[in-house]
């Protein structure tokens, strides 16, 4: 999920940021698989059937970060067999042992056995994440018993830890929309979302259930699709759902919900009791696999393969029924533009392609296991690969042969050629808003019938779609004159929000890529008060105890004022949708120019000030809230065992890292000399101000988050350690900073 600011300046989510992630496209990993047992490769067969069974490695290295214990199979359908010597890989580093890398437990390899160009799934994934919750994807050569097994395509598990950071639940309905027995010449059981009535048995063989329970909701969604489509957006979420079989249309990826098999992707339901549709399995992605319900495609028919395949076949209800609403048509032909748009008619696409073979040119010429030649691998990103050439038979085709030809193909359809609305000159009466303020939304918008805005206040929520106006009446100038009006009062200090214009033929969205990116409107945090949030202590190990001797998180407030104040209205929160989390109990007081605690343990029970809610050591915002009004908030980020964060000048100035002072006057902001610890971790050159570098005499520490933050909290860099580590600080404000792994900590002066 992304949002925007509406300079179109794109702020990612979810994930932490690391400079050499797991998956960085243009980093080969490096998996080293060992096992005791020389006939490893037999005891994976035997297991390949198996859906829970791993065979246990002795260890799994990944980028030197060794891990012992670890569970290991055999995947895949069609890319499995027990003849060949490249077969894919599915390591579950928690298997046995409570492993994870980067926090990633689930590791997919993929043997590149049906695509001779080597970038069919890492290119189909980077476009996806465009629009749509995907995973990441790149390469890893891989190592069996010290023997190289070839070059494969790693790409993230939809797993629990998937949905829970991209959806913000992970423990409700979850299904993977594969058939049990696998995919294949004669199946008919096939995850099509076809309703077959109320007995949970005739859908078994159809779908693979992840979770507990949810074969009664999976049946909802299917009726409601067949029988009360007008309703299916309050279990769907209708617009993820456009998205993908616009991606599966654009991108002729057959090996999906729109072809033969009605398969690969995942359904999972969030907190706000709406599936959500995720892709995966993108290796035949871009024609290689040619079989839609009616029969196989040609190349020339794959270039020219209908925009709305499927769209009056019954077997294709989240076709046939979605695209049969007029506004998720609209909305759905809106998507598949964009994607051409942004894609394949600037060529974004081929230049992806050629900097991915670039990056793995010379693993593919290593890769003595590949199912297709070098000089296959070389052409086939724009040329066809004749049949014969791989294993699975038949031509594949050339991507730019296919995509070029099919974009053409596409832009010069009616549905494409017709007028779309334009929308332009967003504007907003107040760019930083206080909370309870109205707003008015405007925009200038042509050749539409209707205007929308959708939008939120909730993480996770589905937008809500309020209709704008043009008639004088909302702040949007004259009637009649192209400029749309809305206005909102901001109840909550969490806003997203996006336009959608609409006419009687397709519709058009700002941003175009909505809804998975958006505008956001951040609220302004208020002027220093009477009362402020003074400290923080986010992780206290050794501190101060509670009455119940217990360290917990603590939070002081500070009078700024020269009389008591009455707390009884007052509210402290650490979620921004409910401001009123915890209340002051009814006479609390808080003394003249004086301090007053709370414990953040969630132990609301016990004597003395307990919130309902504990702080997050990995950082997040506080508010302080009077009544209605937002008295005091503060953003802070990774907090460190036994430092506090508070005011400095006490009550009126700004946070940093300090010593603390629990409950009186904070005079002790934290110096760089009482958290050095330099003969565990040496920072050089020190002072620096180029590049630095790191040693270390603990090679435990080889693995561990590596953060850089100055003394105010801000971060300013992290990454993974690993051995020869550098980091560029060239333009870094000359100053002190903290470098911490794991519970080391130094200091960094930048000259």
């Amino acid at each position: 999920m992304k949002k925007l600011t509406l300079t179109l300046l794109v702020s990612c989510l979810g994930y932490a940021s690391f400079a050499q992630d797991f998956y960085d496209i243009g980093t080969i990993q490096t998996i080293e698989i060992t096992f005791a047992q020389s006939n490893w490769d037999q005891l994976l067969d035997n297991e390949a059937a198996s859906t829970d069974n791993y065979v246990m490695a002795t260890t799994v290295s990944i980028n030197g970060v060794v891990f012992d214990s670890v569970g290991v199979k055999y995947k895949g359908n069609s890319t499995y067999n027990p003849t060949q010597v490249k077969n894919p890989f599915h390591i579950e580093l928690d298997a046995f042992k409570n492993h994870d890398y980067q926090g990633y437990k689930d590791i997919k390899l993929s043997n590149v056995r049906n695509d001779p160009s080597f970038v069919r799934e890492p290119l189909s994934y980077q476009i996806a994440r465009k629009y749509m919750d995907a995973p990441k994807s790149n390469y890893a050569n891989v190592y069996v018993n010290g023997t190289l097994m070839g070059l494969y395509v790693n790409s993230e598990s939809i797993s629990k830890t998937f949905v829970d950071t991209h959806f913000g639940s992970d423990k409700n309905a979850f299904f993977k929309c594969n058939p049990i027995a696998g995919a294949g010449p004669g199946t008919t059981d096939k995850p099509n979302l076809v309703h077959l009535g109320s007995d949970s048995t005739l859908y078994y063989p159809k779908y693979e259930l992840k979770s507990d329970f949810g074969w009664g909701e999976l049946i909802n969604l299917c009726d409601t699709l067949k029988n009360q489509v007008n309703s299916v957006s309050e279990i769907l979420d209708v617009d993820r759902a456009l998205w993908m079989l616009a991606f599966d249309n654009v991108l002729v990826n057959l090996d999906s919900y729109i072809g033969a098999f009605a398969q690969n992707y995942f359904l999972y339901r969030n907190d706000f009791n709406l599936f959500i549709p995720v892709i995966w399995d993108l290796n035949e992605s871009f024609g290689k696999f040619s079989a839609t319900g009616t029969g196989n495609l040609s190349t020339a028919q794959k270039q020219q393969m209908s925009h709305l395949l499927n769209l009056n076949d019954t077997n294709y209800p989240l076709v046939s029924k979605l695209l049969n609403v007029p506004l998720y048509k609209r909305m759905y032909l809106a998507h598949v533009k964009t994607i051409v748009q942004e894609n394949f008619a600037n060529n974004d696409y081929f230049t992806q392609g050629q900097a991915m073979q670039t990056t793995i040119n010379s693993s593919v010429q290593a890769d003595v296991n590949k199912f297709y030649t070098y000089a296959n691998f070389t052409a086939n990103l724009s040329t066809d690969i004749s049949s014969g050439a791989g294993p699975g038979g038949g031509t594949v085709v050339g991507i730019a042969n296919l995509m070029n030809a099919r974009s053409t193909y596409l832009l010069g359809q009616a549905d494409f050629t017709t007028t779309e609305p334009t929308i332009s000159n967003l504007a907003v009466s107040n760019s930083a808003p206080m909370l309870n303020e109205t707003v008015d939304f405007t925009a200038d918008v042509s050749d539409a019938t209707v205007v929308y805005m959708g939008y939120r206040t909730q993480p996770h929520a589905p937008f809500v779609r309020v209709q704008m106006f043009d008639d004088g009446l909302h702040n949007d100038g004259a009637a009649g004159d192209g400029t749309y009006g809305i206005d909102v009062t901001l109840s909550t200090v969490f806003f997203q929000y996006y336009f959608y214009a609409d006419n009687s033929n397709i519709g058009k969205f700002s941003p175009v890529r909505a809804e998975h990116e958006y505008y956001t409107l951040t609220l302004t945090a208020p002027p220093v008060g009477d009362i402020v949030i003074n400290e923080l202590m986010a992780s206290n190990v050794t501190g101060e105890t509670d009455l119940n001797g217990e360290f917990e998180d603590w939070i002081e407030l500070y009078n700024n004022t020269s009389s008591a104040i009455n707390l009884s209205n007052y509210y402290l929160s650490d979620n921004g949708t409910d401001l009123t989390q915890w209340q002051f109990p009814s006479g609390t007081t808080i003394p003249a120019n004086g301090f007053i605690t709370v414990w953040a343990d969630k132990d609301d029970l016990q004597v003395g000030l307990h919130a309902n809610f504990k702080l997050s050591a990995l950082g997040e915002t506080l508010y302080l809230v009077n009544g209605t009004t937002l008295a005091d908030q503060v953003t802070f980020g990774a907090q460190t065992d036994d430092i506090s964060y508070g005011r400095y000048v006490n009550g009126t100035g700004g946070f940093v890292f300090m010593n603390p002072t629990f409950s009186s006057q904070n005079s002790n902001p934290l110096s760089v000399e009482a958290i050095q610890n330099d003969n565990e971790l040496l920072v050089y050159p020190n002072p620096g101000k180029d590049m630095i570098y790191f040693k270390t005499t603990s090679a435990d520490m080889f693995g561990q988050a590596l953060i850089i933050y100055d003394l105010t909290g801000k971060l300013m860099y992290s990454d993974i350690l690993s051995d020869n580590q550098q980091v560029d600080i060239s333009d870094w404000t000359s100053g002190f900073y903290v470098v911490q792994v794991g519970d080391y900590r130094t200091k960094l002066v930048v000259e």
